[in-house]
Protein backbone atom coordinates (compact mmCIF):
# COMPACT_ATOMS: atom_id res chain seq x y z
CA UNK A 1 0.00 0.00 0.00
CA UNK A 2 1.25 3.47 -0.90
CA UNK A 3 -0.12 6.72 0.51
CA UNK A 4 0.22 9.95 -1.45
CA UNK A 5 -0.44 13.14 0.51
CA UNK A 6 -0.89 15.67 -2.28
CA UNK A 7 -1.93 18.64 -0.19
CA UNK A 8 -3.72 19.36 3.08
CA UNK A 9 -7.07 18.37 1.58
CA UNK A 10 -6.26 15.52 -0.80
CA UNK A 11 -4.95 12.05 -0.01
CA UNK A 12 -4.61 9.11 -2.35
CA UNK A 13 -4.10 5.55 -1.24
CA UNK A 14 -2.97 2.88 -3.72
CA UNK A 15 -3.98 -0.47 -2.24
CA UNK A 16 -1.34 -2.39 -4.17
CA UNK A 17 2.41 -2.88 -4.00
CA UNK A 18 4.51 -0.42 -5.97
CA UNK A 19 6.50 -2.90 -8.07
CA UNK A 20 9.66 -1.33 -9.50
CA UNK A 21 8.29 -1.52 -13.05
CA UNK A 22 5.14 0.31 -11.99
CA UNK A 23 6.84 3.32 -10.44
CA UNK A 24 7.26 5.12 -13.75
CA UNK A 25 3.48 4.96 -14.21
CA UNK A 26 2.37 5.61 -10.65
CA UNK A 27 4.49 8.72 -10.17
CA UNK A 28 3.39 11.36 -7.67
CA UNK A 29 2.68 13.73 -10.57
CA UNK A 30 0.50 11.17 -12.39
CA UNK A 31 -1.32 10.31 -9.19
CA UNK A 32 -1.94 13.99 -8.53
CA UNK A 33 -3.38 14.34 -12.04
CA UNK A 34 -5.86 11.47 -11.69
CA UNK A 35 -6.74 12.59 -8.15
CA UNK A 36 -7.60 16.02 -9.51
CA UNK A 37 -9.87 14.39 -12.09
CA UNK A 38 -11.49 12.30 -9.36
CA UNK A 39 -12.17 15.27 -7.09
CA UNK A 40 -13.44 17.38 -10.01
CA UNK A 41 -15.65 14.80 -11.71
CA UNK A 42 -16.28 11.90 -9.31
CA UNK A 43 -19.42 13.52 -7.83
CA UNK A 44 -20.65 14.40 -11.33
CA UNK A 45 -20.27 10.78 -12.44
CA UNK A 46 -22.14 9.60 -9.34
CA UNK A 47 -24.95 11.99 -10.29
CA UNK A 48 -25.06 10.52 -13.80
CA UNK A 49 -25.37 7.00 -12.41
CA UNK A 50 -28.19 8.14 -10.16
CA UNK A 51 -29.98 9.57 -13.21
CA UNK A 52 -29.67 6.14 -14.83
CA UNK A 53 -31.37 4.53 -11.83
CA UNK A 54 -34.15 7.12 -11.83
CA UNK A 55 -34.83 6.59 -15.51
CA UNK A 56 -34.94 2.82 -15.12
CA UNK A 57 -37.52 3.26 -12.37
CA UNK A 58 -39.64 5.29 -14.80
CA UNK A 59 -39.33 2.57 -17.42
CA UNK A 60 -40.48 0.01 -14.85
CA UNK A 61 -43.57 2.18 -14.33
CA UNK A 62 -44.38 2.08 -18.04
CA UNK A 63 -42.50 5.00 -19.60
CA UNK A 64 -40.74 4.13 -22.85
CA UNK A 65 -37.46 5.49 -24.22
CA UNK A 66 -37.83 8.07 -26.96
CA UNK A 67 -36.36 11.12 -28.63
CA UNK A 68 -36.08 14.02 -26.19
CA UNK A 69 -38.40 16.96 -26.67
CA UNK A 70 -36.08 19.20 -24.66
CA UNK A 71 -33.27 18.77 -27.20
CA UNK A 72 -35.33 18.96 -30.38
CA UNK A 73 -33.53 22.17 -31.39
CA UNK A 74 -30.16 20.39 -31.34
CA UNK A 75 -31.51 17.65 -33.61
CA UNK A 76 -33.18 20.03 -36.06
CA UNK A 77 -30.55 22.78 -36.34
CA UNK A 78 -27.53 22.75 -38.66
CA UNK A 79 -24.10 22.33 -37.11
CA UNK A 80 -21.06 20.12 -37.59
CA UNK A 81 -18.32 18.80 -35.35
CA UNK A 82 -14.80 20.23 -35.42
CA UNK A 83 -12.57 19.07 -38.30
CA UNK A 84 -10.76 15.79 -37.81
CA UNK A 85 -6.96 15.46 -37.88
CA UNK A 86 -5.41 13.88 -40.96
CA UNK A 87 -4.65 10.53 -39.35
CA UNK A 88 -8.34 10.00 -38.47
CA UNK A 89 -9.72 10.73 -41.94
CA UNK A 90 -9.39 7.09 -43.05
CA UNK A 91 -10.71 4.47 -40.66
CA UNK A 92 -11.72 1.74 -43.10
CA UNK A 93 -10.71 -1.15 -40.85
CA UNK A 94 -10.24 -1.00 -37.10
CA UNK A 95 -9.03 -3.86 -34.94
CA UNK A 96 -9.62 -4.14 -31.21
CA UNK A 97 -8.14 -6.12 -28.38
CA UNK A 98 -6.79 -6.02 -24.81
CA UNK A 99 -3.73 -4.12 -23.67
CA UNK A 100 -1.31 -7.02 -23.29
CA UNK A 101 2.07 -6.53 -24.93
CA UNK A 102 1.86 -9.15 -27.71
CA UNK A 103 -1.64 -8.08 -28.68
CA UNK A 104 -0.64 -4.43 -28.95
CA UNK A 105 2.31 -5.21 -31.24
CA UNK A 106 0.34 -7.58 -33.47
CA UNK A 107 -2.65 -5.25 -33.72
CA UNK A 108 -0.53 -2.21 -34.56
CA UNK A 109 1.20 -4.33 -37.24
CA UNK A 110 -2.04 -5.89 -38.55
CA UNK A 111 -2.57 -3.59 -41.52
CA UNK A 112 -5.66 -2.03 -39.93
CA UNK A 113 -6.04 1.75 -40.02
CA UNK A 114 -6.80 1.99 -36.29
CA UNK A 115 -6.11 -0.19 -33.27
CA UNK A 116 -8.35 0.32 -30.26
CA UNK A 117 -6.44 -0.78 -27.16
CA UNK A 118 -9.12 -1.86 -24.73
CA UNK A 119 -9.15 -1.50 -20.95
CA UNK A 120 -12.85 -2.37 -20.94
CA UNK A 121 -14.76 -5.34 -22.39
CA UNK A 122 -11.79 -7.37 -23.63
CA UNK A 123 -9.63 -6.76 -20.57
CA UNK A 124 -9.91 -8.44 -17.19
CA UNK A 125 -9.18 -5.56 -14.77
CA UNK A 126 -6.66 -7.17 -12.45
CA UNK A 127 -4.23 -4.61 -11.05
CA UNK A 128 -1.34 -6.16 -12.96
CA UNK A 129 -3.28 -6.13 -16.25
CA UNK A 130 -4.15 -2.46 -15.81
CA UNK A 131 -0.73 -1.13 -14.88
CA UNK A 132 1.16 -3.40 -17.25
CA UNK A 133 -1.26 -2.24 -19.93
CA UNK A 134 -0.33 1.38 -19.22
CA UNK A 135 3.36 0.43 -19.47
CA UNK A 136 2.73 -1.33 -22.78
CA UNK A 137 0.89 1.68 -24.22
CA UNK A 138 3.60 4.07 -23.05
CA UNK A 139 6.16 1.96 -24.89
CA UNK A 140 3.95 1.66 -27.97
CA UNK A 141 3.54 5.42 -28.19
CA UNK A 142 7.34 5.82 -28.10
CA UNK A 143 7.78 2.86 -30.49
CA UNK A 144 10.07 1.06 -28.03
CA UNK A 145 7.63 -1.77 -27.39
CA UNK A 146 9.07 -5.23 -28.06
CA UNK A 147 8.61 -8.78 -26.86
CA UNK A 148 10.83 -11.85 -26.94
CA UNK A 149 8.51 -14.80 -26.35
CA UNK A 150 10.45 -17.66 -24.71
CA UNK A 151 7.58 -20.09 -25.27
CA UNK A 152 7.59 -19.74 -29.06
CA UNK A 153 11.04 -18.30 -29.61
CA UNK A 154 9.49 -15.46 -31.60
CA UNK A 155 10.49 -11.83 -31.43
CA UNK A 156 7.85 -9.12 -31.78
CA UNK A 157 8.70 -5.58 -32.93
CA UNK A 158 6.74 -2.76 -34.53
CA UNK A 159 6.71 -2.36 -38.30
CA UNK A 160 7.61 0.95 -39.89
CA UNK A 161 3.94 1.54 -40.71
CA UNK A 162 1.46 0.91 -37.90
CA UNK A 163 -2.19 1.55 -37.13
CA UNK A 164 -3.31 4.74 -35.41
CA UNK A 165 -3.68 4.10 -31.68
CA UNK A 166 -6.94 4.73 -29.83
CA UNK A 167 -7.64 3.74 -26.22
CA UNK A 168 -10.89 2.70 -24.58
CA UNK A 169 -11.08 3.36 -20.83
CA UNK A 170 -13.59 1.50 -18.70
CA UNK A 171 -17.17 2.75 -18.46
CA UNK A 172 -18.45 5.38 -16.05
CA UNK A 173 -20.24 2.75 -13.95
CA UNK A 174 -17.09 0.85 -12.94
CA UNK A 175 -14.88 1.58 -9.89
CA UNK A 176 -11.14 1.10 -9.55
CA UNK A 177 -11.02 -0.51 -6.13
CA UNK A 178 -7.25 -0.26 -5.72
CA UNK A 179 -7.07 3.54 -5.77
CA UNK A 180 -8.82 5.59 -3.10
CA UNK A 181 -9.09 9.35 -3.42
CA UNK A 182 -10.19 10.84 -0.10
CA UNK A 183 -11.09 7.29 1.00
CA UNK A 184 -13.39 6.63 -1.98
CA UNK A 185 -12.61 4.37 -4.97
CA UNK A 186 -11.79 6.38 -8.06
CA UNK A 187 -13.99 6.00 -11.13
CA UNK A 188 -12.24 3.44 -13.35
CA UNK A 189 -12.89 5.61 -16.41
CA UNK A 190 -10.95 8.52 -14.91
CA UNK A 191 -8.13 6.25 -13.75
CA UNK A 192 -7.61 4.63 -17.16
CA UNK A 193 -8.02 7.86 -19.11
CA UNK A 194 -5.97 9.94 -16.70
CA UNK A 195 -2.88 7.74 -16.56
CA UNK A 196 -2.75 7.25 -20.33
CA UNK A 197 -3.35 10.92 -21.09
CA UNK A 198 -0.87 12.21 -18.52
CA UNK A 199 1.98 10.02 -19.72
CA UNK A 200 1.36 10.11 -23.46
CA UNK A 201 -0.63 13.12 -24.68
CA UNK A 202 2.32 15.46 -25.25
CA UNK A 203 4.41 12.70 -26.81
CA UNK A 204 1.61 11.76 -29.19
CA UNK A 205 1.23 15.37 -30.31
CA UNK A 206 4.99 15.65 -30.79
CA UNK A 207 4.83 12.62 -33.08
CA UNK A 208 2.15 14.16 -35.27
CA UNK A 209 -0.85 12.27 -33.93
CA UNK A 210 -2.87 12.80 -30.75
CA UNK A 211 -4.58 11.35 -27.69
CA UNK A 212 -7.51 9.51 -29.25
CA UNK A 213 -10.16 7.60 -27.30
CA UNK A 214 -13.21 5.38 -27.55
CA UNK A 215 -15.94 6.06 -24.98
CA UNK A 216 -18.09 3.09 -23.90
CA UNK A 217 -21.49 2.46 -22.33
CA UNK A 218 -22.85 6.01 -22.38
CA UNK A 219 -26.60 6.31 -21.95
CA UNK A 220 -27.23 10.01 -22.55
CA UNK A 221 -25.86 13.26 -23.93
CA UNK A 222 -25.40 14.44 -20.34
CA UNK A 223 -22.79 11.73 -19.91
CA UNK A 224 -21.12 12.91 -23.13
CA UNK A 225 -21.09 16.39 -21.57
CA UNK A 226 -19.18 14.99 -18.59
CA UNK A 227 -16.54 13.52 -20.88
CA UNK A 228 -16.25 16.79 -22.79
CA UNK A 229 -15.62 18.63 -19.53
CA UNK A 230 -13.07 15.99 -18.48
CA UNK A 231 -11.28 16.49 -21.79
CA UNK A 232 -11.21 20.28 -21.48
CA UNK A 233 -9.97 20.02 -17.90
CA UNK A 234 -7.22 17.56 -18.85
CA UNK A 235 -6.10 19.59 -21.86
CA UNK A 236 -5.91 22.71 -19.72
CA UNK A 237 -3.93 20.96 -17.01
CA UNK A 238 -1.26 19.85 -19.51
CA UNK A 239 -1.26 23.07 -21.52
CA UNK A 240 -2.68 21.51 -24.70
CA UNK A 241 -5.12 23.30 -27.03
CA UNK A 242 -8.81 22.56 -26.54
CA UNK A 243 -9.77 19.94 -29.12
CA UNK A 244 -6.45 18.08 -29.03
CA UNK A 245 -8.32 15.03 -27.74
CA UNK A 246 -10.57 13.21 -30.22
CA UNK A 247 -13.07 10.61 -29.08
CA UNK A 248 -15.40 8.18 -30.81
CA UNK A 249 -18.52 7.28 -28.84
CA UNK A 250 -19.82 3.74 -28.93
CA UNK A 251 -23.56 3.72 -29.41
CA UNK A 252 -24.05 0.50 -27.51
CA UNK A 253 -27.02 1.31 -25.30
CA UNK A 254 -30.62 1.72 -26.41
CA UNK A 255 -31.07 5.07 -24.60
CA UNK A 256 -28.05 6.51 -26.42
CA UNK A 257 -29.56 5.59 -29.79
CA UNK A 258 -32.23 8.24 -29.17
CA UNK A 259 -29.57 10.89 -28.41
CA UNK A 260 -26.98 10.49 -31.17
CA UNK A 261 -27.25 14.10 -32.34
CA UNK A 262 -27.06 15.36 -28.80
CA UNK A 263 -24.02 13.21 -27.97
CA UNK A 264 -22.15 14.52 -31.01
CA UNK A 265 -23.18 18.07 -30.11
CA UNK A 266 -21.87 17.83 -26.55
CA UNK A 267 -18.53 16.51 -27.83
CA UNK A 268 -18.44 18.58 -31.02
CA UNK A 269 -15.00 20.09 -30.31
CA UNK A 270 -13.62 16.62 -29.46
CA UNK A 271 -15.76 14.27 -31.54
CA UNK A 272 -14.42 11.59 -33.87
CA UNK A 273 -17.85 10.14 -34.62
CA UNK A 274 -19.92 7.19 -33.50
CA UNK A 275 -19.49 3.43 -33.60
CA UNK A 276 -22.27 0.83 -33.61
CA UNK A 277 -21.33 -1.42 -30.69
CA UNK A 278 -23.76 -4.12 -31.69
CA UNK A 279 -23.20 -6.71 -28.95
CA UNK A 280 -23.60 -4.33 -26.01
CA UNK A 281 -26.54 -2.77 -27.84
CA UNK A 282 -28.37 -6.12 -27.78
CA UNK A 283 -27.49 -6.48 -24.09
CA UNK A 284 -28.88 -2.99 -23.43
CA UNK A 285 -32.05 -3.76 -25.40
CA UNK A 286 -32.70 -6.73 -23.11
CA UNK A 287 -32.06 -4.63 -19.99
CA UNK A 288 -34.35 -1.81 -21.05
CA UNK A 289 -37.16 -4.33 -21.73
CA UNK A 290 -36.58 -6.31 -18.55
CA UNK A 291 -40.14 -5.64 -17.31
CA UNK A 292 -41.82 -6.57 -20.60
CA UNK A 293 -42.48 -10.30 -21.11
CA UNK A 294 -43.43 -9.75 -24.75
CA UNK A 295 -39.89 -8.51 -25.39
CA UNK A 296 -38.07 -11.74 -24.47
CA UNK A 297 -35.60 -12.05 -27.35
CA UNK A 298 -34.96 -15.09 -29.55
CA UNK A 299 -31.66 -16.96 -29.47
CA UNK A 300 -28.71 -14.59 -29.65
CA UNK A 301 -27.59 -16.20 -32.94
CA UNK A 302 -30.83 -14.94 -34.50
CA UNK A 303 -30.41 -11.33 -33.33
CA UNK A 304 -28.31 -10.18 -36.27
CA UNK A 305 -27.88 -6.86 -38.02
CA UNK A 306 -30.63 -7.95 -40.39
CA UNK A 307 -33.22 -7.59 -37.62
CA UNK A 308 -35.25 -4.41 -38.27
CA UNK A 309 -34.44 -2.78 -34.92
CA UNK A 310 -30.71 -3.31 -35.53
CA UNK A 311 -30.93 -2.03 -39.11
CA UNK A 312 -32.75 1.07 -37.89
CA UNK A 313 -30.13 1.87 -35.28
CA UNK A 314 -27.24 1.33 -37.69
CA UNK A 315 -28.68 3.47 -40.47
CA UNK A 316 -29.68 6.23 -38.04
CA UNK A 317 -26.05 6.37 -36.87
CA UNK A 318 -24.87 6.81 -40.46
CA UNK A 319 -27.38 9.54 -41.25
CA UNK A 320 -26.67 11.39 -38.01
CA UNK A 321 -22.88 11.27 -38.29
CA UNK A 322 -22.73 12.24 -41.95
CA UNK A 323 -25.06 15.17 -41.40
CA UNK A 324 -22.63 16.37 -38.72
CA UNK A 325 -19.52 15.83 -40.83
CA UNK A 326 -18.00 12.86 -39.02
CA UNK A 327 -17.49 9.10 -39.28
CA UNK A 328 -20.01 6.35 -38.55
CA UNK A 329 -18.20 3.09 -37.84
CA UNK A 330 -19.76 -0.34 -38.25
CA UNK A 331 -19.82 -3.21 -35.79
CA UNK A 332 -17.54 -6.04 -34.79
CA UNK A 333 -16.88 -9.13 -36.88
CA UNK A 334 -16.21 -11.61 -34.09
CA UNK A 335 -15.41 -14.60 -36.32
CA UNK A 336 -12.03 -16.29 -36.04
CA UNK A 337 -10.47 -17.83 -39.17
CA UNK A 338 -10.63 -21.63 -38.92
CA UNK A 339 -7.29 -22.75 -40.36
CA UNK A 340 -7.93 -26.36 -39.41
CA UNK A 341 -11.24 -26.70 -41.29
CA UNK A 342 -11.48 -25.19 -44.80
CA UNK A 343 -15.25 -25.68 -45.03
CA UNK A 344 -15.91 -24.00 -41.68
CA UNK A 345 -13.47 -21.25 -42.57
CA UNK A 346 -15.15 -20.59 -45.91
CA UNK A 347 -18.57 -20.33 -44.24
CA UNK A 348 -17.24 -17.95 -41.57
CA UNK A 349 -15.57 -15.70 -44.12
CA UNK A 350 -18.75 -15.66 -46.20
CA UNK A 351 -20.67 -14.35 -43.18
CA UNK A 352 -18.03 -11.68 -42.57
CA UNK A 353 -18.11 -10.66 -46.22
CA UNK A 354 -21.90 -10.34 -46.27
CA UNK A 355 -21.83 -8.29 -43.06
CA UNK A 356 -19.11 -5.91 -44.24
CA UNK A 357 -20.59 -5.48 -47.72
CA UNK A 358 -23.91 -4.52 -46.13
CA UNK A 359 -22.19 -1.98 -43.88
CA UNK A 360 -20.29 -0.48 -46.81
CA UNK A 361 -23.42 -0.29 -49.00
CA UNK A 362 -25.35 1.36 -46.18
CA UNK A 363 -22.72 4.11 -45.95
CA UNK A 364 -20.55 3.22 -42.96
CA UNK A 365 -17.07 4.73 -43.12
CA UNK A 366 -15.31 1.71 -41.70
CA UNK A 367 -15.75 -1.32 -39.51
CA UNK A 368 -14.33 -3.42 -36.67
CA UNK A 369 -12.67 -6.83 -36.71
CA UNK A 370 -11.42 -8.93 -33.81
CA UNK A 371 -8.73 -10.89 -35.65
CA UNK A 372 -5.85 -9.77 -37.91
CA UNK A 373 -6.87 -12.45 -40.40
CA UNK A 374 -10.03 -10.48 -41.21
CA UNK A 375 -8.39 -7.12 -41.89
CA UNK A 376 -7.82 -7.77 -45.59
CA UNK A 377 -11.31 -9.09 -46.21
CA UNK A 378 -12.97 -6.16 -44.45
CA UNK A 379 -10.82 -3.67 -46.38
CA UNK A 380 -11.67 -5.34 -49.68
CA UNK A 381 -15.40 -5.11 -48.95
CA UNK A 382 -15.27 -1.41 -48.08
CA UNK A 383 -12.86 -0.24 -50.74
CA UNK A 384 -15.06 -1.81 -53.41
CA UNK A 385 -17.78 0.68 -52.38
CA UNK A 386 -15.70 3.74 -51.41
CA UNK A 387 -13.90 6.11 -53.75
CA UNK A 388 -12.21 8.06 -50.95
CA UNK A 389 -11.10 7.69 -47.35
CA UNK A 390 -14.68 7.73 -46.04
CA UNK A 391 -18.32 8.10 -47.10
CA UNK A 392 -19.24 11.21 -45.11
CA UNK A 393 -20.49 12.89 -48.31
CA UNK A 394 -23.23 10.22 -48.52
CA UNK A 395 -25.76 11.97 -46.26
CA UNK A 396 -28.37 9.17 -46.32
CA UNK A 397 -31.23 11.68 -46.27
CA UNK A 398 -33.52 8.81 -47.30
CA UNK A 399 -33.24 7.34 -43.78
CA UNK A 400 -36.17 8.14 -41.48
CA UNK A 401 -36.04 6.21 -38.22
CA UNK A 402 -38.84 6.47 -35.65
CA UNK A 403 -38.91 5.55 -31.99
CA UNK A 404 -41.08 2.56 -32.90
CA UNK A 405 -38.37 1.34 -35.29
CA UNK A 406 -35.75 1.41 -32.54
CA UNK A 407 -38.07 -0.34 -30.07
CA UNK A 408 -39.32 -3.04 -32.44
CA UNK A 409 -38.99 -6.49 -30.86
CA UNK A 410 -36.86 -8.88 -32.94
CA UNK A 411 -38.50 -11.97 -34.37
CA UNK A 412 -37.25 -15.53 -34.01
CA UNK A 413 -37.35 -18.60 -31.82
CA UNK A 414 -35.95 -19.62 -28.47
CA UNK A 415 -34.42 -23.05 -28.55
CA UNK A 416 -32.85 -25.59 -26.25
CA UNK A 417 -29.61 -25.14 -28.19
CA UNK A 418 -29.80 -21.41 -27.47
CA UNK A 419 -30.13 -22.01 -23.73
CA UNK A 420 -27.23 -24.43 -23.74
CA UNK A 421 -24.98 -22.12 -25.78
CA UNK A 422 -25.67 -19.24 -23.40
CA UNK A 423 -24.68 -21.44 -20.47
CA UNK A 424 -21.47 -22.71 -22.06
CA UNK A 425 -20.33 -19.35 -23.38
CA UNK A 426 -21.32 -17.38 -20.29
CA UNK A 427 -19.58 -19.66 -17.80
CA UNK A 428 -16.46 -20.22 -19.88
CA UNK A 429 -16.01 -16.53 -20.56
CA UNK A 430 -16.48 -15.67 -16.90
CA UNK A 431 -14.04 -18.40 -15.87
CA UNK A 432 -11.39 -16.94 -18.18
CA UNK A 433 -12.13 -13.42 -16.93
CA UNK A 434 -11.58 -14.58 -13.37
CA UNK A 435 -8.21 -15.98 -14.49
CA UNK A 436 -7.32 -12.52 -15.77
CA UNK A 437 -8.11 -13.08 -19.45
CA UNK A 438 -10.73 -10.76 -20.95
CA UNK A 439 -10.82 -11.82 -24.61
CA UNK A 440 -11.57 -15.50 -25.24
CA UNK A 441 -12.02 -17.59 -28.42
CA UNK A 442 -15.00 -19.89 -27.95
CA UNK A 443 -16.67 -21.97 -30.65
CA UNK A 444 -15.04 -20.04 -33.53
CA UNK A 445 -15.99 -16.60 -32.16
CA UNK A 446 -14.01 -14.08 -30.14
CA UNK A 447 -16.01 -13.50 -26.98
CA UNK A 448 -15.70 -10.55 -24.63
CA UNK A 449 -17.73 -9.17 -21.73
CA UNK A 450 -20.47 -7.87 -24.04
CA UNK A 451 -21.35 -11.29 -25.43
CA UNK A 452 -21.25 -12.81 -21.95
CA UNK A 453 -23.70 -10.10 -20.88
CA UNK A 454 -26.09 -11.17 -23.64
CA UNK A 455 -25.86 -14.79 -22.51
CA UNK A 456 -26.75 -14.14 -18.88
CA UNK A 457 -29.40 -11.44 -19.51
CA UNK A 458 -31.15 -13.63 -22.06
CA UNK A 459 -31.31 -16.46 -19.55
CA UNK A 460 -32.56 -14.10 -16.84
CA UNK A 461 -35.26 -12.72 -19.11
CA UNK A 462 -36.42 -16.15 -20.26
CA UNK A 463 -36.58 -17.47 -16.69
CA UNK A 464 -38.11 -14.30 -15.24
CA UNK A 465 -40.92 -14.19 -17.79
CA UNK A 466 -41.45 -17.94 -18.18
CA UNK A 467 -40.62 -17.80 -21.89
CA UNK A 468 -41.45 -20.78 -24.08
CA UNK A 469 -38.95 -22.66 -26.20
CA UNK A 470 -39.87 -23.68 -29.72
CA UNK A 471 -40.67 -27.20 -28.45
CA UNK A 472 -43.26 -25.81 -26.00
CA UNK A 473 -41.25 -26.15 -22.79
CA UNK A 474 -41.16 -23.23 -20.38
CA UNK A 475 -37.72 -21.95 -19.34
CA UNK A 476 -37.72 -22.53 -15.57
CA UNK A 477 -34.96 -22.46 -12.94
CA UNK A 478 -35.15 -26.26 -12.76
CA UNK A 479 -34.70 -26.63 -16.51
CA UNK A 480 -31.74 -24.24 -16.51
CA UNK A 481 -30.17 -26.05 -13.54
CA UNK A 482 -30.45 -29.36 -15.38
CA UNK A 483 -28.96 -27.97 -18.57
CA UNK A 484 -26.21 -26.16 -16.67
CA UNK A 485 -25.11 -29.42 -15.05
CA UNK A 486 -25.12 -31.20 -18.41
CA UNK A 487 -23.30 -28.41 -20.22
CA UNK A 488 -20.60 -28.21 -17.59
CA UNK A 489 -19.94 -31.91 -18.10
CA UNK A 490 -19.59 -31.16 -21.80
CA UNK A 491 -17.18 -28.32 -21.06
CA UNK A 492 -15.22 -30.60 -18.71
CA UNK A 493 -14.78 -33.05 -21.57
CA UNK A 494 -13.81 -30.25 -23.99
CA UNK A 495 -11.16 -28.59 -21.81
CA UNK A 496 -9.95 -31.65 -19.93
CA UNK A 497 -10.20 -32.72 -16.31
CA UNK A 498 -6.99 -31.03 -15.23
CA UNK A 499 -7.92 -27.70 -16.79
CA UNK A 500 -11.49 -27.84 -15.48
CA UNK A 501 -10.36 -28.69 -11.98
CA UNK A 502 -7.49 -26.22 -11.77
CA UNK A 503 -9.23 -23.20 -13.30
CA UNK A 504 -11.83 -20.84 -11.97
CA UNK A 505 -14.87 -22.83 -12.98
CA UNK A 506 -16.32 -23.23 -9.49
CA UNK A 507 -16.66 -19.48 -8.74
CA UNK A 508 -17.64 -18.80 -12.36
CA UNK A 509 -20.47 -21.34 -12.28
CA UNK A 510 -21.69 -20.10 -8.90
CA UNK A 511 -21.69 -16.44 -9.95
CA UNK A 512 -23.21 -17.01 -13.39
CA UNK A 513 -25.95 -19.21 -11.91
CA UNK A 514 -26.70 -16.74 -9.13
CA UNK A 515 -27.11 -13.65 -11.29
CA UNK A 516 -28.99 -15.52 -14.03
CA UNK A 517 -31.61 -16.71 -11.54
CA UNK A 518 -31.70 -13.65 -9.28
CA UNK A 519 -35.07 -11.93 -8.67
CA UNK A 520 -33.70 -8.65 -10.04
CA UNK A 521 -31.53 -8.20 -13.10
CA UNK A 522 -27.96 -7.24 -12.23
CA UNK A 523 -27.02 -4.12 -14.19
CA UNK A 524 -23.57 -5.36 -15.21
CA UNK A 525 -22.01 -8.80 -14.84
CA UNK A 526 -18.63 -7.16 -14.32
CA UNK A 527 -19.68 -5.44 -11.09
CA UNK A 528 -20.19 -8.55 -8.92
CA UNK A 529 -17.50 -10.35 -10.91
CA UNK A 530 -15.00 -7.60 -10.04
CA UNK A 531 -15.45 -8.37 -6.33
CA UNK A 532 -14.66 -12.04 -6.99
CA UNK A 533 -11.75 -11.11 -9.28
CA UNK A 534 -10.10 -9.05 -6.56
CA UNK A 535 -10.39 -11.92 -4.10
CA UNK A 536 -8.70 -14.26 -6.57
CA UNK A 537 -6.06 -11.73 -7.65
CA UNK A 538 -5.31 -9.67 -4.54
CA UNK A 539 -2.97 -6.82 -5.33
Amino acid sequence: MVNYILDRNTSVTVLAPAKPAYRDILTPEAIAFVADLARSFGPVIEGALERRRERRARWADGERPGFLEATRKVRESDWTVAPLPNDLQKRTVEITGPVDRKMIINALNSGADVFMADFEDSNSPTWDNLIQGQINLRDAVRRTIALDDPASGKTYRLNDQTAVLMVRPRGLHLPEAHVLVDDRPIAAALFDFGLYFFHNAAELVRRGTGPYFYLPKMESHLEARIWNEVFRHAEGALGLPIGTIKATCLIETLPAAFEMDEILYELREHSAGLNCGRWDYIFSFIKVHRDHPEAALPDRSQVTMEQPFMRAYSQLAIRTCHRRGVHALGGMAAQIPAKDDPAVNEAALARVRADKEREARDGHDGTWVAHPGLVGLARECFEAHMSGPNQIANKREDVNVTAADLLRIPEGTRTEAGVRLNLRVGVQYLEAWLRGIGCVPLYRLMEDAATAEISRTQLWSWIHHGAHLDDGRVVTPALVDQMLSEEMERVRAEVGEERFGSGRFEPAIELFHRISLAPDLEEFLTLPAYVVLNRIHPA
